[in-house]
This record gives C-alpha cells, structure tokens and sequence, in this order.
C-alpha cells in the first residue's frame, strides 16, 4: 500500500455496511471476518436490515478503528468475497 494521507483521525468511530444475499452463509461470513479483525467486537456494535423482499440483507457494524491500515484490511477482505455485493 501507499503511504496516503487518510481525513480521518484515529482512533474513531467507524460504520462499516457490507450488502448480501439474506443467506446464514452471508451472515457467517461477515461475522467470521470482523471478529478476525475486531476480536472484542460485541453484538450491540452489529445491525441488521433486510430488503423489502427479505431476499438482500445489510449488515452495520460501527466500531472503534484504529487505522487506516485496519480500514483497508477489512475493506479488502470484505469485498474479496463473491458473497459481499457491495460495502459502504
């Protein structure tokens, strides 16, 4: 990676959305990678919506970053997998 300059200041508050299939395999998947990231991650920190159809799923999870590094790798990882359709 570079070395960029990132706006934000860290550590911050930090809302990651990742969007997917409502499938328990999304959902396991999203879980499995912040807890690799974020392993004190808590459950309250996490939320779910589903679509109007039920059939898309979005998951937040609002958490202290510590980097921009840190950004990155999940980013990366997340949207690395063909389950993740889109994060913001």
């Amino acid at each position: 990676m570079s070395s960029k300059k990132s706006v934000l200041q860290f550590p911050c508050t930090f809302p990651v959305k990742v969007m997917g299939r409502n499938t328990d395999e999304f959902t396991a998947l999203v879980n499995s990678i912040f807890a690799k990231h974020l392993p004190s991650l808590d459950d309250a920190e996490m939320s779910r919506r589903l679509s109007n159809g039920d059939k898309y799923l979005s998951i937040t999870v609002t958490f202290q970053a510590r980097s921009q590094e840190q950004l990155d790798e999940i980013y990366e990882e997340l949207n690395g997998h063909k389950l993740v359709l889109m994060t913001l």
